[in-house]
């Protein structure tokens, strides 16, 4: 929000310097952001009149011209602009002036002919950024001779606020003249907002079909508007020194409206309207054409202001072309409405918009705004460009305007929270002044809430505006003190920061990424996933909330690869969000992702890329930690998102936890993707259980050990055969080893050879050759029954 500090103290005016004032409402919680000088430094330029204009003897495009500026003599002045005009008033720099970029003003020839001055335009005075195309055109009224700076108010300041999302009741003149009149003990004057006499009694019918969404709206026909009448140069102004430019009459009065009272207006030419002016939602397949030329899609969950032959403009955010005020409007029906904040929150930014109207829609606009700013622009508009204002129409829904808010506020939570009691009296004081009615109980205070503070709903909400407008550097500064027990530590439990250490000991960089993703992407990595959609996203490919760790990831590594960074190892931390909002469920997952070589870059260092066994590896180091390896499996499945023939399903203790596998070729060439990638997630709660490490005896006899090949089916997961051999292995048996797989010359298409290297030891004796056997037979029986493997000779 910005704004003009001349035009704040006309509402309400503090014995402060501008400094002063930004200060004191950033320490109440209106951060601001800068403060700059309405217009460049300039001095020696006065009001002055063109009271000739001839043709310049020496140049065409030249004129010479004798102003009067006060003095009781004429200056002969040769001007280039293209709209100088006998009997205009306009800025005149003397000679010996000094205009911005420290320019002096000196006698000059031209063209052969002297040249005593110059007309000023807004660029050459710091008054516009970009350059003027004339010079500026005074009201007849000005006073010749008078000092232009000082007749215009230039010495003012432009005050940029850079608000929270809950303060929208400050996005105005009024809602900031108010903070600071609490702030000051002053009170604040604004305009008259008077109810207008009707000149007639036309009206345009109204509907609304969803009060839910727009409880309350009004209408007024103003007929004989004059559009090209020039907006006054104290509105321009001010609509200048809050970062607006003049577009015409009626435009420039909703905007000061909206800017003075906080209530976005809207203007339809009456002509372009047809039958009812209808608010209602989109229907699928609509089209709008708005005011910047744009054409829109309309979606059905967006509310638009229509009549019978279609939309006219999306609600709270921005009109339509067709239905906008034009050079040929004669008769205007201008709209003041209420739209709930959940109706308008993230339709500007789903169509690619942010306008000033759902800039302050979304933050909640006091729904007892929408007459008075109606009525104060009707005025605005009779006063600059004429016309005859007919009565109000109002369709309104009460059960659906916000109702009256009453909050407790105990005196004992409040003094626990400042640190320091303060008087009954005083904290009445400040709510009172702050707009809220106070009625004492026995406990603290019963508290009415005004319309305009959407933000205040519970008890800390009013500790806090007592906080602040007490002043935050009032309270006082205590240490707690708090006798504190060690916090217990689960030894069964791998700490989460011992796994991200793991992950970087083995060479993975952290990642963090938003927990918000494009829902076309998530679409592409998980078809079936249900997630919610935001209502306000940050932007249009950050609108769904993350079902899996793969998208960010993802992302990450198509920014490194566009980055000519060819070996990428991430791993990340966080939540995904599954299912509908009402029934979300909130997952802790780890996820990594790895692409490119499997060394770095060197001359010992081979080529050979990264592959699934690999990243597996990584992870069963994850595993390893918790001390209860024997509790994984990794079961063959498809998933969307990785290549069929290379992923698995992570169980732990029986239960699905995770995925790992290579990236399905299809996606990464829908996605884009220049390089193979794999990955894994799994729960975080899976690999942080663990169990608490035990000391076993070692044991003083030999080992025993048999080599063990089988040839089995290709299909056959050697987990499988793993898990035969140590059912059927004994207790004695301390270790289990795959070393070998072998396909090729000596093994039957469709089968491989499986060798295993099993070891045994006794606590307390030497095992003997015929213990051995009698357990090497028992796994070569049960696997050829059960899994038809065969010994290999």
């Amino acid at each position: 929000m910005k704004f003009s500090e001349q035009w704040l103290r006309e509402w309400v005016s503090p014995q402060l310097d501008v400094q002063g004032l930004a200060d004191q409402i950033t320490m109440a919680g209106l951060e601001v952001d800068a403060i700059e000088p309405a217009a460049a430094l300039f001095s020696g330029v006065v009001v002055g009149e063109v009271v000739s204009k001839e043709p310049h003897p020496n140049a065409d495009k030249l004129s010479l011209c004798q102003v009067e500026d006060g003095s009781g003599e004429l200056a002969q002045v040769v001007c280039g602009a293209p709209n100088v005009a006998a009997g205009q008033k306009v800025p005149f720099a003397r000679v010996g002036a000094v205009l911005p970029g420290d320019f002096t003003i000196k006698k000059a020839k031209l063209r052969g002919v002297e040249s005593r001055g110059m007309i000023c335009s807004a660029s050459e005075l710091g008054m516009a950024e970009e350059t003027s195309s004339g010079i500026l055109e005074l009201p007849a009224d000005a006073p010749v001779g008078e000092d232009f700076r000082a007749w215009m108010g230039l010495d003012d300041h432009c005050v940029e606020v850079d608000l929270t999302p809950n303060r929208g009741d400050c996005l105005s003149i009024k809602g900031l003249a108010r903070e600071v009149g609490v702030l000051n003990r002053l009170a604040v004057e604004g305009p008259s907002t008077e109810p207008v006499a009707s000149c007639h009694d036309e009206t345009f019918a109204v509907r609304v079909e969803d009060a839910e969404r727009c409880p309350r709206y009004i209408g007024r026909l103003i007929k004989g508007v004059d559009v090209t009448a020039e907006t006054p140069l104290w509105m321009v102004e001010r609509l200048r020194r809050s970062g607006l430019r003049s577009i015409d009459a009626v435009v420039d009065v909703t905007n000061y409206v909206m800017l003075e009272l906080g209530q976005p207006l809207h203007a339809f030419d009456r002509a372009n309207l047809q039958g009812t002016v209808i608010v209602r939602l989109a229907r699928e397949g609509e089209q709008l054409v708005l005011l910047d030329g744009q054409t829109v899609a309309l979606r059905n969950d967006t509310l638009v202001i229509a009549d019978e032959r279609g939309p006219l403009a999306i609600a709270g955010v921005m009109g339509g072309e067709h239905s906008g005020v034009n050079a040929a409007t004669s008769d205007i029906f201008l709209e003041s409405a209420f739209f709930s904040a959940l109706a308008v929150a993230g339709q500007a930014r789903t169509y690619g918009l942010h306008t000033d109207a759902s800039h302050r829609f979304e933050r909640g606009v006091d729904p007892r705004l929408t007459s008075e700013a109606v009525e104060r622009a009707t005025w605005l508009l009779v006063d600059i460009a004429g016309g005859k204002p007919g009565p109000l129409v109002e369709a309104r829904n009460d059960d659906h305007l916000p109702g009256e808010r009453e909050v407790r506020l105990r005196a004992a939570r409040l003094e626990q929270a400042l640190g320091k009691g303060l008087p009954a009296e005083e904290v009445a004081d400040i709510l009172e002044r702050l707009g809220m009615a106070v009625t004492a109980s026995a406990d603290g205070w019963q508290i009415r809430v005004p319309s305009w503070r959407f933000d205040i709903a519970i008890e800390e909400d009013l500790i806090e505006e007592v906080a602040r407008i007490h002043g935050y550097n009032r309270l006082p500064v205590r240490r707690p003190k708090a006798r504190l027990g060690l916090r217990a530590d689960h030894e069964a439990r791998v700490p989460l920061s011992r796994l991200r250490r793991q992950m970087v000991a083995r060479g993975y960089q952290e990642a963090v990424t938003y927990s918000f993703v494009a829902p076309e992407l998530q679409a592409v990595l998980l078809p079936d996933a249900v997630s919610p959609r935001l209502a306000n996203p940050i932007s249009s490919d950050l609108s769904v909330m993350r079902a899996s760790l793969f998208p960010g990831l993802v992302r990450a590594l198509e920014y490194n690869l566009n980055r000519q960074q060819n070996r990428v190892r991430l791993f990340e931390a966080g939540l995904v969000f599954r299912g509908e909002l009402d029934a979300l469920e909130q997952t802790p997952m780890l996820g990594a992702l790895v692409s490119g070589p499997r060394e770095p870059e060197g001359w010992a260092g081979g080529r050979e890329r990264v592959d699934f066994f690999d990243l597996k590896g990584d992870l069963e180091s994850l595993i390893g930690l918790g001390g209860e390896p024997e509790s994984w499996r990794f079961e063959p499945a498809g998933h969307p998102a990785l290549h069929p023939g290379q992923s698995a399903r992570i169980l732990h203790r029986g239960e699905a936890v995770g995925w790992i596998g290579t990236l399905h070729p299809g996606v990464r060439a829908r996605l884009g993707l220049r390089s193979d990638a794999l990955l894994f997630e799994v729960r975080q709660e899976a690999l942080t259980q663990g169990r608490i490490a035990a000391f076993s005896p070692l044991s003083r006899y030999p080992e025993v050990r048999r080599d063990l090949a089988f040839l089995v089916d290709e299909s056959l997961p050697v987990q499988a055969l793993l898990d035969t051999l140590r059912t059927h292995a004994g207790e004695w048996l301390t270790e289990s080893r795959l070393f070998d797989v072998y396909r090729g010359k000596g093994v039957p298409q469709g089968r491989k050879s499986v060798a295993l290297g099993l070891t045994w030891q006794h606590p307390s004796r030497t095992l003997n050759d015929e213990e051995i056997n009698q357990l090497v037979d028992a796994i070569v029986a049960e696997s050829q029954q059960h899994l038809g493997a065969e010994l290999r000779g």
